[in-house]
């Protein structure tokens, strides 16, 4: 599975991110759930991310957003 690229603008500036496909749709999926965009969600992803590439940054988001609901009582899922 290769990584698929697109590009993003963040703060003003052209920035290309690196995902395989299950994370590009995860991430489209995760947008959709917070009612906003996806450039809106990278760019607040890139925010929080510290010294962190931005494609690792948004996997390692992914999975926090993944283990907090699994977590989560079944309640708050639903």
């Amino acid at each position: 599975m290769r990584p698929e690229k697109r590009s993003f603008s963040i703060q003003g500036h052209r920035t290309s991110v690196s995902l395989e496909k299950a994370f590009w749709l995860a991430l489209k999926e995760a947008a959709v759930e917070d009612g906003t965009t996806l450039a809106s969600l990278i760019n607040s992803i890139d925010k929080g991310r510290g010294e962190a590439g931005l494609s690792s940054a948004v996997r390692v988001w992914l999975l926090d957003r993944l283990k907090a609901r699994a977590q989560a009582p079944a309640k708050e899922r639903d």
